[in-house]
Formats: C-alpha cells, sequence, structure tokens
C-alpha cells in the first residue's frame, strides 16, 4: 500500500488479487463516509485464457499517471495489473488517513513490496526505462533523431506501513465461591406431662398468648467492580530531515561540419 500526498490531502492507494476484496473495500469506505467520487478502481488484465502480452503493461502505467506514484511504484502496480490485479485509490483529509488505511488493511490489500520480491524471483526484470515502453519507429523511416533529454531530480515522500498495534478487550467470566456462617432459628412447641400442686405466682385460669419469631440469616451476594490497570495506546509521530542524493544525466552533443575547407566543430550542452 502506498500513500502520496497532495497539497493538504492523501492518496492512498492499496493492490488487491481478487475483485470482490476490492468492491468489498469500496463499500466499507462509503459506509465510513468517504466520498464515492474520491475512491476510485482500476481493474487489471480480467483473462479467461492465457496471459495478457508484455506490451499491454504500457496501457496499465498509463491509467496510473495521476496516482502520484513514484515511478518504481507505478511501475510495480502496473506489473500488478497486467497479472489480473486491482487497484484501488482513495483520496483522504490527515483525520481521516489512518481510518481508510484500517478499512484497506483489514480487506486483506497486498504488501507490493512483497510481492515485487516474488515476481523477481521467477524472471520479472522490475521497473524499466518508460520510454522504452512505447513503440518502435515504423520501418523505412529516412531520418534518424537523437534525443536531447536532461536529468532532474524529484524528491517526494511515500507512505510505508511498519505494522498495525491492534489491542482489543473482551470480558472473561470466572468461576469464584465462598463459605459464610449463617445462623437459624427454630421454634418448636412441646407438651410436657405434669403432677404437682399449683403454685400462687403461676397466674391459673387467665388468658395468655406468647408470641415468638424465628430468624435465620441468608446469603447476600454483591459485585464491586474495580479498576486494577489501565492500558493506554499512544502514536508518537516524529519529523526527521532526510538527505537524498542521487546522480543525474544529460546528454551531450557534438557536431563535426566537414563540408568547408577547414573542419567547423561545435560542442553543445544542455540544461543550465
Amino acid at each position: 500500500m502506498e500513500a502520496t500526498t497532495t497539497n493538504a490531502r492523501r492518496i492512498i492507494t492499496a493492490f488487491f488479487e481478487d475483485r470482490s476484496a476490492a468492491e468489498r473495500a469500496i463499500g466499507k469506505l462509503t459506509s465510513a463516509g468517504f466520498p464515492r467520487d474520491q475512491i476510485r478502481l482500476v481493474p487489471g488484465y480480467e483473462s479467461t485464457g492465457s496471459d495478457t502480452e508484455p506490451r499491454e503493461i504500457k496501457g496499465f502505467w498509463e491509467s496510473l499517471a495521476d496516482f502520484f506514484l513514484p515511478d518504481e511504484d507505478r511501475y510495480t502496480y502496473a506489473e500488478g495489473l497486467r497479472r489480473g490485479g486491482y487497484v484501488v485509490s482513495v483520496t483522504v483529509s490527515a483525520e481521516k488517513y489512518d481510518d481508510a488505511l484500517s478499512i484497506l488493511d483489514d480487506e486483506g490489500t497486498i504488501d507490493m513490496d512483497e510481492r515485487a520480491s516474488e515476481w523477481r524471483a521467477t524472471g520479472w526484470e522490475g521497473y524499466r526505462d518508460t520510454s522504452l515502453l512505447g513503440s518502435a519507429a515504423s520501418a523505412g523511416s529516412t531520418e534518424e533523431v537523437i534525443p536531447v533529454t536532461e536529468e532532474r531530480l524529484q524528491v517526494g515522500k511515500r507512505d510505508v506501513s511498519h505494522g498495525r498495534v491492534r489491542v482489543r478487550s473482551y470480558v472473561v467470566e470466572t468461576p469464584v465461591s465462598e463459605d459464610v456462617r449463617l445462623r437459624q432459628e427454630d421454634v418448636t412447641v412441646e407438651r410436657r406431662p405434669v403432677n404437682r400442686p399449683a403454685t400462687g405466682d403461676e397466674k391459673l385460669f387467665k388468658d395468655r398468648t406468647i408470641e415468638v419469631t424465628e430468624h435465620a440469616e441468608e446469603a447476600v451476594v454483591a459485585k464491586e467492580a474495580r479498576v486494577q490497570e489501565e492500558l493506554v495506546v499512544k502514536k508518537k509521530v516524529d519529523e526527521r530531515v532526510e538527505h537524498v542524493s542521487d546522480k543525474v544525466r544529460r546528454t551531450e552533443v557534438e557536431v563535426e561540419d566537414e563540408r568547408g575547407a577547414s573542419a567547423a566543430r561545435t560542442k553543445r550542452r544542455t540544461g543550465t
């Protein structure tokens, strides 16, 4: 997956080998609120027979022209299209960048660096100069052209995923038990046969009522939720300055004109 920056917005480019996965990703992006007109699907070579010819990669290369990808990445994505894959791009704001990236990851976007390594192991040559993708000059031409060219260094940025940390919380129930001692009261009524003289303090021949209430203890269970630990997930963003250096080429032309009495030789250099 690649990300390029244009003004205050970013273009995320993802590669899928299955059309249904690409369409599911588009569906989830639109459901998440991303405008459909900011999402593009570039289908690859949908073949029912043999693979497409190598020359057809030029068309896939041109279909990715406005994705603002570095030439090498663009060539890799074009090769993926040639092999029947699908490219999904979405233009997002900086605030929605992580949301879009997560949706595309969940739908199984392909790591193009790993896939390019696999292709090279089976004979794929990798990036070539795009000027080689053009058609050859028509036969029988009497004109020869030497292009005078100059390379200019263009430095851009691309976002490279270094993996993702996903923290998920869930509830686990654990059986627990504890013993508690409970008190139980029982009231009984007994008849005891006796044979003794009555005494004067027994309040004989009077109505009397005796009430005794039974009590028993029951176990009461209460649960208290206590926070034992906090898990804090943070993402720190740092910026660094990286010095980029390379070599650029230009064409120098020497013209020898020997039509006069003395040869006139000039040398021309292009560029500034």
